[in-house]
């Protein structure tokens, strides 16, 4: 994988601070990054505690912040206008403390919802340290992480603005508590039911770097630089896709339904955890992370007894409430109990094989640790599908990888569309290249491919400059 570092004061981010309109030019702007990342295993354990694998990548989410005296909070986001979406937006500093008064300006038409990732970091900046009620930002972002698609996006745009409002009103904000705090922007001011994965990996990441991460409620672990023969890619499906689907939250619920019913049966009671600042249940066998249940456990003891689907009504009738405080049960919906709990165990468990392959990876015997770790890929995208998490875009991209000759694919993320990750080696590129343009044959467009990857959050840090002026890390 290429390191990106030349992401400082230079290229589009610098031209749109020193252009726009709204920054005075006597005063410091203070700039954060935060880039996508790559799921190379992980997905749907983290809201199950489950260990994940993730590289950060080159693309990234840019916010450039000016601290202002008048007490309002204004936004540009030129690259908006490519999605139809708004590209200006503004609240009273005085509204900021009201999550009512940003979800009402965020409602006003579908694009200005991204506004809630932005506008949330700023209440929560208010609440906790009590700043921007009184004076206001000007707030710039530019962005080329594609949006919708896969990549924690919009992890990335609430940690740079995090990072970079935190740094101009001289908090410090960095690592897992800002990371927890991303994530309590996305769960509780924009509602998507997203665990800790894309937050931690976004600030946390190095460049060429794995990031194996416990999700319990966020565990990092030593980095592993990725071998200098192994290449990883990302391949857009083109099929979009969102933590707020459908799909990905019946099969987030049907975890926690499972969880439920196990207890149950265990003769334990699930509770809230009063130490958590994002609302959790747990309870004293599994600490209410169902990853924590082997696959040998759960084949003993589980996998018959739990249903393969439960309709949302029958669930309540004989359970009460499932334990997720961000999913809402459909009455009439049907859950794939089985198949999430079987992947909560699963899962986590192909995780820790392939991370111990990684870490252990030596050239003299690297086709045999590529191809157990291939082979793991395709079996995490089988069970994508199991839980109702597929999407015939990926399924045909992963076939092709098979029929290309790479050792591994697999969907990634949430899963129903978005990005599939392929395992291969240098000198793969021209074959991969030729894979998608197999792909788009018939299609308007050829998927965009990938590859390089970049620091996070926490050690791009956040930049102060002048508007015309030099940088100063600080």
């Amino acid at each position: 994988m290429q390191s990106d570092k030349s992401h400082s004061f230079n290229g589009h981010i610098d031209e749109m601070v020193r252009q726009s309109v709204f920054f005075r030019p006597t005063e410091p702007v203070w700039i954060a990054r935060a880039p996508g990342r790559l799921d190379l295993m992980g997905g749907n354990v983290d809201y199950t505690g489950g260990l994940v694998l993730q590289l950060p990548l080159r693309q990234a989410v840019w916010a450039a912040v000016q601290a202002a005296s008048e007490p309002m909070i204004r936004v540009s986001n030129p690259g908006a206008a490519r999605l139809g979406w708004a590209t200006e937006m503004e609240i009273s500093s005085r509204k900021i403390a009201s999550l009512e008064a940003i979800e009402d300006l965020c409602s006003q038409s579908p694009g200005m919802h991204w506004g809630l990732y932005v506008l949330g970091g700023f209440h929560l900046l208010n609440s906790r340290y009590g700043c921007y009620e009184q004076r206001g930002a000007n707030v710039l972002l530019f962005s080329d992480l594609p949006a919708n698609c896969g990549l924690a996006s919009s992890a990335a745009l609430e940690v740079a603005v995090l990072k970079v409002a935190a740094a101009a009103a001289d908090i410090d904000l960095a690592g897992v508590q800002l990371a927890e705090s991303a994530q309590w922007v996305e769960n509780v001011v924009a509602r998507a039911a997203c665990g800790i994965m894309d937050q931690a990996a976004v600030v946390l990441g190095r460049a060429n770097n794995l990031l194996p991460i416990i999700c319990q409620p966020c565990q990092p672990l030593p980095s592993i630089p990725l071998p200098t023969q192994l290449r990883v890619w990302g391949i857009n499906s083109m099929v979009p896709r969102a933590t707020s689907s459908r799909a990905y939250e019946n099969a987030r619920a049907a975890a926690f339904m499972g969880f439920k019913m196990i207890c149950r049966w265990q003769g334990l009671e699930p509770s809230l955890d009063p130490n958590s600042p994002i609302p959790r249940w747990t309870d004293v066998r599994w600490n209410g992370y169902l990853s924590n249940l082997t696959p040998s456990e759960f084949r003993a003891a589980y996998e018959r007894k739990l249903p393969e689907t439960m309709p949302g009504r029958d669930f309540v009738e004989r359970f009460g409430g499932h334990v997720d405080p961000f999913t809402v049960l459909d009455p009439t919906e049907e859950y794939p109990v089985r198949a999430a709990v079987r992947y909560a165990a699963e899962e986590n468990h192909r995780i820790d094989t392939v991370r111990l392959l990684m870490e252990s990876f030596k050239p003299e015997s690297a086709e045999g640790a590529l191809r157990a770790m291939g082979e793991l890929m395709y079996q995490s995208h089988l069970a994508y599908a199991e839980c109702g998490l597929g999407a015939e875009a990926c399924d045909r991209l992963v076939a092709l990888a098979r029929q290309f000759g790479f050792y591994g694919a697999k969907m990634t993320g949430g899963g129903a569309g978005g990005v599939v990750a392929v395992l291969g080696t240098a000198g793969q590129e021209e074959v991969l290249a030729r894979m998608a343009a197999e792909h788009a044959a018939g299609r308007d467009a050829t998927p965009q491919i990938f590859e390089g990857s970049s620091d996070g959050a926490d050690h791009f840090g956040a930049q102060m400059a002048g508007v015309v002026g030099a940088a100063e890390m600080v």
